[in-house]
């Protein structure tokens, strides 16, 4: 099959862990995946130094706490002072991600008020500092932003965060930047696998659910959250911000309780995720605009805490031996040999909370309808 452009597939590289590969050597590993892009929670040094004069382009990230000091214009020049500029253009930072999902329960409500200010801030740290041409400026969320998220075209943010929201929305689409996601199927699985059709979150063949709305046919639960969020963003009046999915997994082992946490499944879900991605394929209602999407995670991390999925997303162990083989190799050499994956960072992120957030009512009322109308499945 031959493809009209390259491919980038964003992959995890975690830190919370004792046992990992140094940045060289993870270097090395990403040259023989063929890798060409990383992204990172956080500024870490090993890594921006490793990774210069090679061909990865790496995305950073401000750490959540320090948000509220880059309201102040003076911080936030300081901190692209000292945190970008040293590094560019030797190591090619092409983005940089404010926080990591602030519009959550488990943050403070005030740090919501910060984060636009920040990143406003820290773009402008960036021209004024002359370096902003290749830097874009967003922040990744999760689906707990979402008040509804099922049928897709009923997509809306929760209230109470509208107006920051807004300004958010506004923000990316003056600067032309993407919205991030951080979208897990996994998990709306996990707390109702007698409800949910595991082909349907898996990507495997299924007859899949209509929207009554729309009309448009989903055969898989990604496409749909993503959609979801497309749905909301435009019902505050912006139609031309593009979603991207920043963290999507799926862990290969579990606790008793963490139903589908299994290798097949693991193996299952990200074959096919590779698969969805070499095609470039968008989703149901931007099928033209290919969904690029970050994969967690590169390795197993032995520090994280929680339940044990939470130490299970990788594809690797820490001594760069397979945990499960995904295919990785093949999709990157005989497939499409001009395809190129990109990695992705996570030094300070968990997803034991995530599981309770998708508890929430939003997701009672996504799980009735959704087996109300998937078709095919009895």
């Amino acid at each position: 099959m031959l493809f009209g452009r390259v491919t980038s597939f964003g992959i995890n590289y975690g830190q919370v862990a004792n046992n990992l590969p140094t940045p060289e050597k993870v270097l090395e590993l990403l040259g023989t995946l063929k890798i060409t892009r990383t992204r990172i929670y956080d500024t870490n040094p090993q890594i921006l130094n490793a990774f210069a004069n090679s061909d990865i382009e790496i995305i950073v990230t401000v750490e959540n706490q320090i948000l509220s000091q880059l309201n102040d214009p003076q911080q936030a020049l300081q901190w692209v002072s000292n945190n970008i500029k040293p590094y560019l253009p030797d190591t090619k930072i092409t983005g940089i991600q404010v926080g990591n999902e602030v519009y959550t329960d488990d943050n403070p409500s005030t740090m919501i008020q910060y984060l636009v200010p920040a990143m406003i801030n820290i773009n402008n740290a960036l021209s004024q500092l002359g370096i902003s041409s290749n830097i874009k400026v967003s922040t990744p969320s999760s689906l707990a932003v979402l008040q509804q998220s099922y049928p897709p075209s009923a997509g809306t943010f929760k209230s109470d965060i509208t107006q920051t929201m807004t300004q958010l929305l506004s923000f990316l689409s003056r600067t032309n930047s993407p919205f991030w996601i951080n979208a897990y199927p996994y998990f709306a699985y996990k707390d109702s696998p007698n409800e949910i059709p595991l082909d349907y979150v898996l990507f495997n063949p299924n007859g899949g659910m209509v929207d009554p709305n729309t009309k448009l046919h989903y055969d898989n639960m990604l496409y749909a959250m993503v959609d979801a969020v497309v749905f909301a963003i435009a019902k505050l009046g912006f139609n031309d911000i593009e979603v991207r999915v920043s963290e999507t997994g799926w862990p290969s082992k579990g606790d008793s309780d963490e139903a589908g946490a299994t290798v097949q499944n693991a193996a299952t879900y990200n074959r096919n995720l590779f698969r969805r991605q070499m095609a470039n394929e968008g989703t149901p209602l931007r099928p033209r605009m290919r969904l690029e999407a970050y994969l967690f995670a590169l390795f197993n991390e032995d520090l994280k805490t929680g339940p044990t999925s939470e130490r299970n997303f990788g594809l690797f162990q820490p001594d760069e031996s397979m945990a499960y083989n995904v295919g990785l190799s093949a999709f990157t050499t005989t497939s499409n040999p001009s395809t190129s994956f990109s990695l992705a960072s996570s030094a300070t992120n968990t997803k034991a909370t995530r599981s309770k957030k998708y508890q929430s009512l939003f997701y009672c009322i996504f799980v009735y309808l959704l087996t109300s109308t998937l078709c095919g499945f009895v």
